[in-house]
Order: C-alpha cells, then structure tokens, then sequence
C-alpha cells in the first residue's frame, strides 16, 4: 500500500508542477482573443454601421410619374482601409436617373438580382471609427402609377435610426397607410399621426424606427 500512495504521491506532483510550469495567463489572452473574433464574425458586423438613416420620397404629380429620392447615411466605418460605398435601389419604371452623391463620386452600376446597386468611390482612405455623411438623390419616372404603391427599406447593415418621410401631390393624398415587415409577414396601418399637410397644401407620412432588425424589410404601402 505505501508503494501505491507513494507512485500516487509522484504522480499529482508531477501534475501540479507541469500545470504550473505551463504559461497559463498567455493561453487565456490568446483564447480571449480567438472568441473575440469569433463572436464578431458571428455577428456580422460589416464594414460599417449606420448612425442614422433618412429617405424621403417625393411624388411629383398626381400620376405618379415622376418623383424624386433624397437620402441622407450618416455611417461610422468598422474596419481600416476603407475605399468604397455602396448604395442601392431597385422599383418599377426608370430607376437611378440622374444620380448624384456627396461625398464620394459613383463609378459603377450593376444589376444584382432585383436591385440595382451603385458603387461610389471615396476618394480617399477610411479607417475604423472614421465617419461620413452621405447625401445622394436621384429621380424616377413611371414607378409609381398604380392606385396601390410601395416603398421598401431593406435592413442590410446594422442601423441605428431609420426615417422614412413620402411627400404626396396636394390634390391627391394617401387614403391609408401601412407597414408590412416581410419576414415576420405581419403589417398594421399607421397612425392618423403619421400623416399630416404641409403649409404648400401637399401631404407627407412619416415613419420613423429605432434599432431596426438586421436583414429585415419593411415596406411602406399606401393607397391613392
């Protein structure tokens, strides 16, 4: 028995000593750092995130045949050695006309399923924690000609506050108003709050949502 106890004896203390002996405080800083960047892969951070995001749609004449988009990103970058942004649309009709942005000047366009995207060169070099404010617009013909129409603001990226405000001829307002979330399939009518007349005479709706869900779409639908 006492030959037994002491090879036990032998062995914990083997055990112990190469436990100790081994750069413990250096495994962990290196596992930390191993979560660390498994947990914002998981996360999908992106590129960059969106502070605050406003849209206003502008509906020219009663027809719907004209009608003019005005955005404004404000964006704080996630990663060095950033060059380029993208912007994207897609609807019915002529799309895209006449595009313009501040800052960054839009280099190409392509067609990516239902969308259209726009790549727009920063003309410069964005770092992590960098920021910038995006103001683009441009103009549509024939997108909006049905009695029923839409506008959809898809959740790529994560967002912080997203507003979304369409202005309507005078002599011819929204009759109801609702969003539609198309993941959750579920939609309810906004408030009588939501719609209100403009000194001009024309009329607006506006839709405003705090922290949005990621890779959600919510589509403003209204009738006329």
């Amino acid at each position: 028995m006492k030959d037994e106890d002491n090879k036990t004896e032998a062995s914990l203390s083997k055990i112990i000593t190469l436990a100790f002996g081994l750069p413990w405080f250096e495994i962990i800083g290196e596992l930390w750092k191993i979560g660390r960047k498994l947990m914002r892969g998981l996360s999908n951070e992106g590129v960059y995130e969106v502070l605050e995001y406003e849209c206003r749609l502008e509906l020219l004449d009663k027809k719907g045949e004209n009608a003019l988009i005005q955005k404004r990103e404000k964006v704080r970058y996630l990663q060095d050695n950033i060059i380029a942004y993208q912007d994207q649309a897609w609807g019915d009709g002529k799309i895209l006309l006449d595009y313009r942005c501040s800052p960054g000047v839009p280099v190409d366009q392509y067609q990516l399923g239902p969308k259209q995207h726009v790549l727009i060169s920063l003309r410069d070099v964005r770092n992590k924690g960098d920021m910038d404010e995006f103001n683009i617009e441009w103009k549509v013909q024939n997108s909006f000609l049905k009695k029923t129409e839409s506008w959809g603001t898809s959740i790529n990226h994560l967002i912080r506050r997203v507003n979304v405000q369409i202005v309507f001829p005078k002599n011819r307002p929204p009759l109801k108003v609702s969003i539609f979330e198309r993941n959750l399939q579920r939609s309810h009518t906004l408030s009588k709050d939501a719609l209100r007349k403009l000194p001009d005479g024309r009329w607006i709706i506006t839709w405003e949502n705090t922290n949005p869900r990621l890779y959600e779409n919510y589509m403003l639908s209204w009738e006329w």
